[in-house]
């Protein structure tokens, strides 16, 4: 059995024989006080200034005892590197006995990311228990399924009960509403020894709106130089002694080694502000590669609209020298407009040629590469990207954002016809990119993922006026008594709605979705992924033909060749010469000449010569 901790500046530290070191970051604050809670007594021990902008004091406490900080003799928070907080986000820090927990998966090295096939879930909707444990015990399904990493969505402590988890103030917390620590932990453990990584969503480019008490008593924080859609930006470059950007860099590294995770996704990054060098994210980065990523597999993986792919560059040895992959809106978004025919909002973008866009985002990774985007009134949007492999690109059909910022939550299976959703799923599982699922996707759930939180009465009303006023600028919602069906967001009902029914697995068309998922899984696992290592870039090929017929090559790590014939439209495509090789999926294609029926998708593979 191991003990893992991770020593860092923040947060309590044991120092032995009851008595633990705390410290709290507050170069502004005139005076600091511990305040020890026990039973409905409160001690309060003034701290001392050390030199950085820190306050101190060693004192003896009970190893699950509660504790805070006074400032200026006025104002209680928490601790902004609690580890956790029983009694959410406005209560006292609980102090965590580290060392208690024992791991038995020591022998756990991770996984390379070839073999990725990522499940995004949302703790709280995942299962009815709606917790760590809920999760758990449904880990056979996921083994079943094919399933070699979840992604949970964020889990630092945020408002409430109920929250997607970007709201979060709180971020080494995991959220109490989950569980305790060491129920993440056994999660963590439980995967591992199914052969399962676990990958988690950190929110480095804002803090939410309720219970962050940073702005109070350190605005050092933050700076206002740099406006953001939540105010003031995180101040990564205007702090001189660095602490900002230490008390993130250790939050990632804290998660990697006390909660032995494989990965990160780290949300929305061209919404954080750095104009230093290095980049936060590459300083992070290059703090995890140097120091756990040095003796296991971890993957480090984005969300940038922007699409800057100087983040995913690889060394000469071909491993990634920042991160691993970025989520490919570009991939989604061509796979979604030529499912649904929708072309409203950001989907402009991809109506005039989404099959195009979707042929150079299976052989280059973006769709959009310096090039003018309508929606954003003809702005230049990101950078090239054919010289990089595709496995620095995750494609997905669903993802927490896709379903649920719209306004009634609808999964693309209540949006797309059934023979046209399982084209595009087969091409998502069996092209070389990594792929992702939404949680419920593999058999067709019909609960919606809406959108929901638990804020406090200050807010309540704001959030559920502000959601519909947001959706107030589209034509099919212009007539306000629309707009008043669109659930609020703060009402338990809407998040109860949108927790995921397991007994539909029990009966059709469920069970044949998961099937239908299973399958496609097992063929990626035994024809693809084991020929991806060493798969260059730059040696993919793409054609079009007329009636929206997509073929694809692609040589693979091992010199095979991969051929995809996608028709994803409603006429037959015109006759097409038939790829060499095996057929793994799609009907029989023995003749020499083919006419790929509508919603028709044919993957070979050839044998390297």
């Amino acid at each position: 059995m191991v003990k893992r901790m991770h020593q860092m500046p923040f947060g309590p530290q044991d120092v032995g024989n009851g008595r633990y070191r705390f410290r709290l970051w507050a170069p502004s604050c005139r005076k600091v006080d511990l305040c020890l809670f026990q039973a409905d007594s409160e001690t309060l021990l003034p701290m001392h200034p050390v030199p950085g902008g820190w306050h101190q004091r060693e004192a003896e406490a009970s190893p699950e005892g509660l504790y805070a900080y006074r400032i200026d003799e006025e104002l209680r928070v928490p601790d902004p590197a609690s580890r956790f907080q029983p009694q959410d986000v406005h209560g006292p820090s609980q102090l965590v006995d580290i060392t208690g927990w024992s791991w038995t998966d020591d022998r756990w090295t991770g996984r390379p990311w070839e073999e990725t096939v990522l499940y995004e879930l949302h703790v709280g909707t995942f299962s009815p228990e709606g917790t760590y444990a809920g999760v758990e015990q449904r880990l056979a399904h996921l083994v079943a399924l094919g399933i070699t990493a979840i992604e949970l969505m964020p889990v630092s402590d945020f408002p409430g009960k109920r929250n997607w988890g970007y709201d979060g103030v709180l971020p080494f917390a995991p959220d109490a509403s989950y569980g305790k620590p060491e129920d993440l932990k056994r999660l963590v453990q439980a995967c591992h020894h199914r052969g399962i990584m676990v990958f988690m969503d950190v929110v480095y480019n804002h803090f939410g709106p309720e219970g962050n008490y940073l702005h109070a008593y350190c605005p050092e924080f933050f700076n206002k130089r740099h406006e953001t859609p939540w105010g003031a930006a995180i101040n990564f470059d205007a702090d001189p002694t660095g602490t900002v950007r230490e008390f993130f860099i250790q939050n990632a590294l804290y998660w990697l080694e006390e909660y032995h995770l494989d990965g990160l996704r780290f949300d929305a990054v061209h919404a954080i502000a750095d104009d230093s060098s290095p980049h936060i994210l590459e300083e992070i980065a290059e703090r995890v590669n140097s120091g756990p990523g040095l003796h296991r597999h971890i993957h480090l993986v984005l969300e940038n609209d922007h699409n800057e792919s100087r983040f995913l560059a690889r060394k000469g040895t071909g491993q990634p020298e920042f991160y691993v992959a970025q989520w490919n809106d570009d991939i989604h978004h061509a796979l979604h407009v030529l499912g649904t025919g929708e072309v409203g909002g950001y989907y402009k973008d991809y109506a005039k040629d989404p099959l195009g866009q979707l042929g150079r985002c299976l052989t280059e990774g973006f769709a959009y590469q310096n090039d003018p985007s309508p929606y954003r009134n003809g702005a230049l949007r990101g950078e090239p990207s054919a010289h990089l492999p595709l496995s620095a690109f995750v494609s997905f059909i669903q993802n927490h954002d896709q379903v649920g910022n719209r306004a009634f939550g609808e999964r693309i299976s209540a949006l797309a016809p059934q023979e046209v959703l399982r084209s595009l799923t087969a091409v998502m599982l069996l092209a070389p990119s990594p792929p992702l699922l939404f949680m419920g996707q593999e058999w067709g759930a019909d609960q919606p993922f809406l959108f929901f939180c638990d804020f406090g009465d200050d807010l309540r009303h704001a959030v559920a006026e502000g959601r519909r006023r947001e959706f107030a600028r589209f034509p099919e919602f212009a007539d306000p008594r629309v707009r008043e069906r669109i659930p609020d967001p703060v009402e338990t009902a809407t998040f109860k709605a949108s927790v995921l029914e397991w007994d539909a697995l029990n009966r059709e068309p469920h069970l044949s979705w998961f099937r239908f998922h299973q399958h496609l899984l097992a063929l990626r696992r035994q024809e693809i992924i084991p020929r991806l290592t060493g798969m260059r870039a730059g040696l993919a090929k793409r054609r079009l033909y007329r009636h929206r017929l997509l073929c694809v090559q692609w040589t693979l790590g091992d010199g095979a060749v991969l051929h995809l014939m996608a028709n994803l439209g409603p006429a037959p495509g015109e006759p097409v010469k038939r790829p060499a090789g095996r057929l793994i999926f799609g009907p029989e294609a023995s003749a020499d000449t083919l006419s790929p029926a509508p919603w028709t998708v044919q993957v070979f593979v050839e044998e390297a010569r």
